[in-house]
């Protein structure tokens, strides 16, 4: 069953950092590596109040995962957040979430998502129809290098 995608609701910060924790801890990663990450995991109220965070909902209510966007220049958005309840992985809530966070960016004037990516989501943005772009340092991780896909918001790929 598909999600149910709406506006992340004041006071859901904490919850959302806690899914994003959760999602990037899925992969294995260690505890040093976690508490480096920490401050890129973390939902800020203030970012909620943008109005540009959605959160994927299943049927009997719980989060199943959330994204959010930041403007860059011109006509680029930055995939701010994009992490999914380890879960819900596999259920069609991150191609849900990712087609309504592309929508709202395009609605927004946008051009082009770009989408500094962990390398294990890496497969599911090129799936989406981004393409890789290039690598990027890592601004949670010192000397780790990240995948960057970019999305091409102008046609209506999803």
């Amino acid at each position: 069953m598909t999600p149910t995608i709406r506006p992340a609701r004041p006071g859901e910060a904490e919850t959302l950092s806690a899914l994003c924790n959760r999602a990037k801890a899925h992969w294995g990663y260690d505890a040093e590596f976690m508490r480096q990450s920490d401050a890129s995991l973390t939902i800020a109220p203030a970012l909620i109040e943008t109005g540009r965070v959605l959160v994927a909902v299943n049927g009997d209510g719980a989060l199943a995962g959330m994204a959010s966007l930041a403007p860059l220049q011109g006509e680029a958005w930055d995939l701010l957040h994009m992490f999914v309840e380890p879960a819900a992985m596999g259920t069609g809530a991150g191609r849900a979430l990712f087609a309504a966070i592309a929508a709202m960016a395009r609605h927004l004037g946008g051009g082009l998502l770009s989408i500094q990516s962990d390398p294990h989501a890496e497969a599911f943005y090129l799936r989406m129809g981004a393409r890789r772009t290039g690598e990027a340092p890592s601004d949670a991780i010192p000397g780790r290098m990240l995948p960057m896909p970019e999305f091409d918001l102008r046609p209506a790929q999803i």
